[in-house]
């Protein structure tokens, strides 16, 4: 079984939120109603089948023989639209694109991640020892997610009417795959506060290397995440947006992204694990408020002190806004003296309401 920072969590973490799906699923079309009532009730047995996996204990696993370190090791399996995992393997690191575009945009995708965080940050793969990159597509039936679920990915194809492809984002592959990266790392509870800084950092390093991907700079970035993966008929851009959180999308169906931008808009709930996808919007904005006052490539100095933290052995599981945000103080302070990397990240804080001590 697995081991992380403190011993190891049961998380399964989704891409859409609860109350995306709890909207959905209240609608009287059941062309938008039935696919979000199936996706949740997938949700729920796999977020239980995660949480008897760790108890029993997971199989490890382990680079293929002959593996080369610092390179990717990727297996891309199609589930043909049911539900047993991993499910058909059809694609095997190295092989040639073949004619399906999920399955190429995944195997794309699990490279991108994994390019950025050995390239920017020395880290070899999701573990820092060269863990294989597991990827399902075509899950289930119009299946309205996707979730990293402590093993593998699993990615949906929407239902055509609200959501597309969930491969279609490289941000949202990448978001997935840092769920890995800090289960492996700080290992952050996934609730209240610690839960929405786990969101968080998969919402910050989705969005980094969905820019570094494209060359982009923190000013040429439109940092949303999930771009490209609402349907036409929704009003809106994207899942959510770093940049002006509470803006993604202002839909008839979906209703109005929720997410604060600071702590005066902070919102307490028992629902989504304590609102975790929804206060990631003020760790968020602080992040893009650092990343574009510095300015240049946001993964290398704003990303590092992120990355730092989040690697450094320091952040407790139950670590709160106020922890987090101290401990970058210290990282920028540690990486960059006194420089403009610290008055960027104690800016960003002050300007989000949340204390540095």
């Amino acid at each position: 079984m697995t081991k992380t920072n403190g011993g190891f969590e049961p998380v399964f973490c989704t891409v859409v939120p609860p109350h995306v799906l709890d909207k959905l699923a209240q609608h009287e079309d059941p062309a938008l109603a039935d696919p979000a009532r199936r996706t949740l009730e997938r949700d729920a047995f796999e977020r239980t089948h995660r949480r008897l996996t760790t108890v029993v204990g997971a199989p490890s696993v382990a680079a293929p023989l002959g593996a080369e370190a610092g390179k990717p090791h990727r297996t891309l399996y199609d589930a043909k639209h049911r539900t047993e995992l991993p499910g058909k393997k059809v694609r095997a690191e190295g092989s040639e694109p073949g004619k399906d575009a999920t399955v190429n945009r995944a195997y794309a995708g699990l490279g991108a991640t994994f390019e950025l965080y050995l390239k920017a940050y020395e880290r070899d793969s999701i573990d820092g020892g060269g863990l294989p990159l597991d990827a399902t597509v075509h899950y289930d039936r119009d299946y309205n997610n996707a979730f990293w679920n402590g093993e593998q990915m699993v990615f949906g194809d929407g239902d055509g009417e609200i959501f597309l492809d969930f491969t279609i984002p490289i941000d949202v592959i990448g978001h997935e795959l840092t769920h890995g990266v800090t289960q492996y790392t700080a290992n952050l509870t996934y609730f209240g506060q610690p839960g929405a800084l786990n969101e968080s950092m998969s919402d910050v390093f989705g969005s980094l290397i969905k820019q570094y991907t494209l060359g982009q700079t923190a000013a040429e970035a439109d940092w949303l995440i999930g771009a490209g993966l609402l349907a036409p008929r929704v009003t809106g851009k994207a899942l959510r947006s770093m940049k002006e959180p509470g803006t993604a999308y202002d839909d008839d169906v979906l209703g109005k992204d929720p997410q604060p931008a600071t702590m005066d808009d902070y919102v307490r709930t028992g629902r989504d694990n304590g609102g975790v996808h929804i206060n990631s919007g003020i760790p968020n904005h602080a992040f893009y408020i650092a990343a574009t006052t510095l300015g240049g490539h946001a993964w290398e100095r704003a990303g590092q002190i992120w990355y730092d933290v989040l690697t450094g052995g320091e952040l407790k599981k139950d670590a709160l806004f106020t922890d987090f945000a101290t401990l970058t103080v210290a990282a920028a302070k540690a990486r960059y003296q006194e420089g403009e990397e610290l008055q960027a990240v104690l800016k960003a804080w002050e300007q989000v309401g949340v204390r540095t001590a």
